[in-house]
């Protein structure tokens, strides 16, 4: 089996990351895709930088204060 090398940059699985599992991939030289060793997606730069951002919709307020007025509404 063919070792597998890190890429240039740390790559998320978006597949796994979608289920709150952190794992890097992995890439393949010769096809010139990335690969997950754990879910088996593999995909181009561009396909896995597409779908990592759709899985970013989850943590968009990450950074937001929020107050106890902004839930009083949803009470009603």
């Amino acid at each position: 089996m063919a070792q597998a090398g890190k890429g240039k940059l740390n790559y998320r699985c978006p597949s796994c990351f979608m289920r709150d599992l952190d794992i890097d991939m992995f890439y393949d030289s010769d096809k010139g895709e990335y690969y997950c060793i754990r879910c088996q997606y593999t995909g181009t730069e561009e396909d896995v930088l597409a779908k990592n951002q759709l899985a970013r919709f989850r943590y968009r307020d990450m950074m937001k204060r929020f107050s106890m007025e902004d839930f009083e509404t949803f009470d009603k």
